[in-house]
């Protein structure tokens, strides 16, 4: 039988950009933390039964980003682990509001890196159209948001999710824990 993950807050809490990590990082930080790991895009999915471009083509945006602040704040409550927010999360106040406090940190990362982790023809509703300036004009928007949201902020590119880890985990002071 497998243990229930602590009611959140969560221990860390990833934000950013398509292709800056979020998954593969907050892995590698549950793992070393010994904690469970959550990502709000899945719990979408697994809600919605079927994968979020096609919950973006069949319901649109809007709907989904109903689901995404539902996602999120299921999440914050319910998962003590580590959190992975979806891109677009921190574009709606009251999830902005939620994360006040919170061990939040933005995983930065550049085009470049981006375009060579994702293609930026992945499967990405936002990004169907001219994917490198749209990834642009979303990270013009979403940068001032990140920031606000994070007690700290890492840049991915050029760095392995390992070296990304560590650099969370002495941001947010819990190397030795």
């Amino acid at each position: 039988m497998t243990a229930r993950p602590p009611a959140g807050p969560p221990q860390v809490v990833l934000v950013g950009p398509p292709g800056a990590g979020k998954t593969t990082v907050g892995r590698v930080l549950a793992a070393r933390l010994g904690l469970e790991y959550r990502d709000t895009d899945a719990d979408i999915e697994t809600t919605a039964g079927k994968p979020i471009p096609e919950i973006f083509i069949d319901e649109g945006e809007p709907h989904f980003r109903g689901l995404e602040r539902e996602a999120v704040r299921a999440a914050l409550t319910g998962h003590g682990g580590v959190l992975s927010l979806g891109g677009g999360a921190v574009m709606d106040e009251g999830t902005r509001a939620r994360l006040t406090g919170l061990p939040v940190v933005f995983l930065d990362v550049g085009l470049h890196d981006a375009v060579r982790r994702v293609g930026l023809d992945a499967p990405r509703p936002l990004l169907a159209v001219n994917p490198r300036q749209k990834w642009r004009e979303l990270m013009d928007a979403r940068r001032p948001l990140y920031t606000e949201v994070a007690r700290a902020v890492v840049s991915t590119d050029d760095r392995t999710p390992e070296d990304v880890a560590d650099a969370v985990l002495d941001a947010l002071q819990l190397k030795d824990a």
